[in-house]
């Protein structure tokens, strides 16, 4: 079904990004436009490789692991948990749209430092 291949796509396009290797990342995974909403990275793929080997060099030691992934239609959510240098934690919800050739061609993040308190004992993860 290609919903779960998108899903797993996006994950190891993340996980091969946020690991070092954005290069390989949009070779094996983006399509031949890559539209990108977060503010502080270019759009287009040579922009996120700047990005993410910009965060390779300065943020070595960071962390990602996956706690969800929702697959609708072309649309894949991934909702992570970062630990960042200092343990700053921080919680991400990426969104991913696919086209027809199963390839990356759109991205939206929302990120959010995780709190030292809540009102509740419900955590972020």
């Amino acid at each position: 079904m290609i919903e779960n291949k998108n899903k797993a796509n996006a994950i190891s396009f993340y996980r091969m990004a946020f690991n070092g290797d954005p290069e390989t990342a949009v070779k094996l995974y983006v399509g031949e436009r890559y539209i990108q909403h977060n503010p502080v990275v270019e759009d287009g793929p040579e922009g996120f490789i700047r990005y993410f080997n910009r965060m390779k060099k300065e943020y070595p030691e960071k962390s990602v692991s996956f706690l969800r992934s929702v697959v609708e239609g072309n649309l894949v959510a991934l909702h992570t948990h970062q630990v960042w240098p200092g343990n700053e934690e921080y919680i991400t919800m990426d969104f991913f749209r696919f086209d027809e050739k199963g390839k990356i061609v759109e991205h939206w993040d929302s990120i959010q430092l995780m709190p030292k308190e809540s009102s509740n004992n419900n955590g972020m993860c």
